[in-house]
């Protein structure tokens, strides 16, 4: 009892290597370098070369963007300046430039029949009181609103907005200019850096305007040129309102100089689904001036505008060498290259001829009566002390098989 407790002992503390089997086989051969190789190039290629897995990533950039437009533009024979057509006015990421307004003058607190046609009536009964109307609460009376109609009245700012009146846009809008300072900084890396180049002059930012060819690098944007590049019609989106989104991308691998870490520009329409819905298209909103009589009476002037609003996205991620992605994806690497001995494995054993052949000399088979007898005679053997006689004869010393099956 004692000799089968010890044989046991001694067989769990022993190392088992797997049998290697040569097959001498052109067409194996071929098929596991061939896949090998193609594992090896996309790691090589994509991995490391385009994907840089070598590298450790910071994708939670901190950003920081000031704008500033300029022009002067021509509105109802009004000269227009920075302080009537922007909104907000703060210079943020995101602000609207007004193409077009649609003004409602001297609006008093009062009763005044609506505007719009959907209110038309004819019996007090079809206007109910308290309900919302379009520009206020409505009485629950039926009064003339024209010489043809009359609408429900309502309680609030009159006269009641007209906004069917048909503007034309302000041209001068086209050439107006953006300017974009932005500032970013990478966290893990405590890396910072702005759109301002060191080779960027203030005599250089006084003439500059970007374009994709000259001046990739100029942070002031002609207001046509971004909605060109951004492949929408100036005086549709003028007409109408849209968001244009101006996007800066910051790709940076800093293992290289700092030369190399650029922000890179893009645009495009924001609002793409507004251009296909006839129910609400384009972009506008309602903002009031309010004023003072000299008795104290509030009153205002109330701006339907039409405008063109544009959102700054700054976006990016930078990378820098490091060992444990690198060790990670190298293991990677070897690890896959195994993928070829399983295919070339299941060629072999489902496929080719000779395929009962190369299963004999890869698997052994132990029946439980070995086992049975193993067992009896008081012994705990490993799976290698099994293998059958005929077997071993043909086994060399190194326990490699070498099957010669040329196709």
């Amino acid at each position: 009892m004692l000799a089968a407790m010890w044989s046991c002992i001694t067989d769990f503390f022993t190392y088992e290597t797997t049998k290697s089997v040569v097959v001498k086989s052109w067409t194996i051969g071929i098929i596991n370098r061939v896949v090998q190789l193609l594992i090896i190039t996309y790691f090589v290629g994509w991995v490391f070369l385009h994907e840089k897995a070598y590298q450790s990533r910071d994708t939670a950039i901190e950003s920081s963007v000031m704008t500033k437009v300029k022009g002067f533009g021509i509105y109802n024979d009004r000269v227009m300046d920075v302080a009537d057509y922007v909104t907000p006015t703060q210079g943020a990421s995101v602000f609207c430039i007004i193409t077009k307004m649609i003004t409602t003058e001297n609006q008093f607190q009062g009763i005044c029949p609506e505007s719009e046609s959907k209110h038309i009536c004819k019996t007090d009964s079809e206007c109910k009181a308290g309900k919302p109307g379009s520009n206020g609460i409505l009485t629950g009376k039926c009064v003339q609103w024209n010489s043809v109609n009359k609408t429900c009245e309502i309680q609030g700012w009159c006269p009641a907005e007209v906004d069917t009146i048909k503007t034309t846009p302000m041209p001068e809008v086209e050439n107006f200019t953006i300017f974009i300072k932005n500032s970013i900084r990478f966290p893990t890396f405590k890396y910072t850096k702005g759109n301002f180049l060191p080779t960027i002059t203030e005599k250089y930012i006084q003439s500059c305007n970007y374009d994709t060819e000259n001046n990739t690098y100029c942070p002031i944007f002609r207001v046509g040129d971004v909605i060109r590049y951004a492949q929408q019609n100036f005086t549709t989106l003028a007409n109408k309102g849209g968001v244009i989104g101006i996007k800066i991308g910051w790709m940076c691998d800093l293992d290289k100089s700092d030369d190399h870490c650029n922000p890179e520009y893009s645009f495009t329409r924001l609002d793409a689904m507004s251009q296909k819905n006839a129910v609400s298209p384009g972009y506008n909103f309602r903002f009031a001036k309010y004023y003072k009589t000299e008795n104290g009476t509030d009153y205002r002037t109330l701006i339907k505008a039409y405008a063109i609003r544009f959102d700054v996205l700054v976006n990016g991620n930078a990378g820098k060498f490091d060992m444990i992605p690198t060790l990670i994806n190298m293991v990677a690497a070897f690890t896959s290259v195994g993928v070829g001995t399983v295919l070339c494995d299941i060629i072999l054993l489902n496929f080719l001829k000779g395929a009962e052949q190369y299963k004999a000399k890869k698997f052994e088979e132990v029946s439980d009566d070995a086992l049975h007898d193993s067992q009896s005679n008081g012994l705990c053997r490993s799976q290698l002390s099994l293998r059958t006689t005929d077997i071993l004869m043909k086994s060399s010393d190194s326990g490699a098989f070498s099957i010669e099956h040329y196709t």
